[in-house]
C-alpha cells in the first residue's frame, strides 16, 4: 500500500465578520467563515479540506489576521493557495498570505498569545458607513478612568466574572499581558493581549470599561467584579461590532508570517 505524504499549509485570513454566524462551521448553517473558506480551499485542492484556526470568533467579530492550518495530499504553489482560493471567496473574506510548515505546527495549540482590538466610535451620531465595523457610544468616554480600571486586569487572574455563562474553557484563569485604552480622534480603542481568552471575555471587559468611561461606575468597580468571580456581578456585554482579532504569537521556530496590525481606518487619526 502506497502512503501519500501530506503537506501542512498555513494561511493568514482577513475577514469582515458582520455577515456571518461566527467563525466555526455549524450543522444548521453554511453562513460561517470556516465553511466558506473550506469550500474555496477544497476547490483549489481538489479534495476535502478541514481547517484549524488560532481563535474562534463570534458572530459579527472581525479578523485582521486569523491564522489557520490544514493538510493536503495535493501540492499547490503558494500563489495558488492565495490567488486561487481568493477567486472562490466572497468580498468579505481574503487570504492575505500562505506558507508551508512542518507537522508540529498547530494554528491553535502552538499559539502562546492572542491580541484583540475593540474599536469604539465615540461620537453623538453613529457612522452610516462603518456601523458594522465599529462599536458606538454616544456619551463621552474618559479614557483615563478606563485605563485606571484596565490596569487592574493586567496579569494572571480568574476571569470568571468576564466569561459567558456557557463558556466551555477548562479554566477561567488567564494571563493578560497588556490592556491599553487610547483615544485617536473620535475613536477609542481597547487593545488587549493575553495567553488565551474566554468566551465573550473581551466584549465583557469592553462593556465594563465603557460603563466606567461614561461615568456610570467608578474604576474600583472593575476590581469588585474581578474579585466576585461571578458573571452576575459584571456589566453588559459590548456588541461584537468593533472587535478585531489582530495578531497571534507563535514560537520563532515556526517563522509564521507577521502582518501589519494597524486597522486601516485608524491610520493618521
Amino acid at each position: 500500500m502506497v502512503t501519500v505524504e501530506t503537506t501542512r499549509v498555513v494561511l493568514g485570513v482577513e475577514y469582515n465578520g458582520s455577515p456571518y454566524q461566527g467563525w466555526q462551521a455549524q450543522k444548521h448553517t453554511t453562513d460561517t467563515v470556516q465553511a466558506e473558506l473550506e469550500a474555496a480551499l477544497q476547490f483549489v485542492a481538489n479534495e476535502k479540506v478541514r481547517v484549524f484556526c488560532a481563535g474562534r470568533t463570534d458572530s459579527g467579530v472581525h479578523a485582521l489576521t486569523q491564522v489557520v492550518h490544514f493538510d493536503t495530499k495535493n501540492p499547490r504553489t503558494i500563489r495558488a493557495w492565495i490567488e486561487g482560493t481568493n477567486t472562490r471567496l466572497s468580498h468579505n473574506v481574503r487570504v492575505r498570505w500562505a506558507q508551508f510548515t512542518n507537522k508540529n505546527f498547530h494554528a491553535r495549540f502552538s499559539a502562546f498569545a492572542r491580541r484583540y482590538c475593540y474599536v469604539i466610535d465615540n461620537r453623538a451620531v453613529r457612522s452610516a458607513l462603518m456601523n458594522k465595523q465599529l462599536s458606538w457610544q454616544r456619551r463621552e468616554l474618559d479614557t483615563k478612568l478606563m485605563q485606571e480600571a484596565a490596569d487592574m486586569l493586567v496579569g494572571e487572574h480568574d476571569f470568571t466574572s468576564f466569561r459567558h455563562v456557557h463558556c466551555q474553557a477548562k479554566s477561567p484563569v488567564k494571563t493578560v499581558y497588556h490592556l491599553n485604552v487610547k483615544r485617536r480622534g473620535y475613536f477609542v480603542t481597547i487593545d488587549i493581549k493575553a495567553n488565551a481568552f474566554l468566551h465573550h471575555m473581551v466584549r465583557n471587559i469592553a462593556g465594563v470599561l465603557m460603563a466606567i468611561g461614561y461615568g456610570k461606575q467608578n474604576p474600583e468597580w472593575c476590581r469588585v467584579i474581578l474579585d466576585a468571580r461571578d458573571r452576575r456581578h459584571s456589566g453588559e456585554t459590548a456588541p461584537p461590532f468593533g472587535l478585531y482579532l489582530i495578531d497571534i504569537d507563535y514560537p520563532e521556530e515556526f517563522a509564521i508570517t507577521k502582518m501589519e496590525t494597524e486597522l486601516p481606518f485608524l491610520i493618521n487619526q
